[in-house]
């Protein structure tokens, strides 16, 4: 069975921390480092020259740090999924982080084996979680929250919402197919629909919306252990 090459960026001013993480990511799975950049402007200057698939971006750096690269991508349409790897890591920005648009936000001194972990499964569900970082969004969401959304969830269809409660428990693209009985081009109709009702940005975004909006309890959302 053939395997799809994963593509990576990596934007990272600690250049020794950026080769060891290159050559670790190459040698341990179908990835392949395509990108690095030291700082967020020349990433942003470079970022058209190749596609991604996951980017992995440092906060603090020198030469335009992660805010920046943040919210040029939040203006664009890429497809591309960020982790945002800090040691710059706090548990309390993880609602600032997603409103950015982030899709994973970890600290640096991860191991690495993790790491490669949450790669994986941003790439196969949009997004990462851990236990503490739930906890932390669950103490954020209040009514005096801006809503992230246009529509009310009376006006999402029911399979919209089954679709819906699917994502929130981690299931991919094939599994919510295959669970709903529809195809997968289908259940991509279906989330893109879900984002243009809602008003988010990405998945992510549709558990907060899920959670705000009562579609699910927030003790229904698939954990991860670590």
């Amino acid at each position: 069975m053939e395997y799809s090459t994963i593509k990576i960026g990596i934007v990272d001013d600690d250049l020794l921390f950026v080769q060891l993480l290159k050559n670790y990511i190459e040698n341990n799975g179908s990835y392949q480092v395509v990108l690095t950049s030291t700082g967020g402007h020349q990433f942003l200057k470079e970022r058209d020259s190749v596609s991604l698939d996951i980017l992995i971006l440092d906060l603090r750096m020198a030469n335009g740090d992660g805010l920046e690269v943040l919210g040029e991508l939040a203006q664009s349409e890429t497809e591309t999924k960020i982790i945002v790897l800090s040691s710059f890591y706090r548990r309390s920005f993880m609602g600032q982080m997603l409103k950015m648009g982030a899709h994973a936000f970890l600290p640096k001194e991860i191991e690495l084996e993790e790491l490669l972990a949450v790669m994986n499964t941003v790439y196969q569900t949009g997004h990462y979680f851990s236990n503490d970082q739930i906890n932390v969004m669950r103490t954020q969401l209040s009514n005096k929250l801006p809503e992230f959304h246009a529509f009310s969830k009376n006006e999402l269809t029911d399979r919209e919402i089954e679709v819906l409660r699917l994502v929130c428990q981690q299931f991919n693209t094939k599994e919510i197919a295959d669970s709903l009985f529809i195809s997968p081009k289908t259940v991509e109709t279906h989330k893109t629909n879900l984002m243009i009702k809602t008003g988010v940005k990405n998945m992510a975004g549709l558990v907060i919306y899920a959670v705000q909006n009562k579609v699910i309890d927030a003790d229904e959302i698939v954990l991860f252990d670590k």
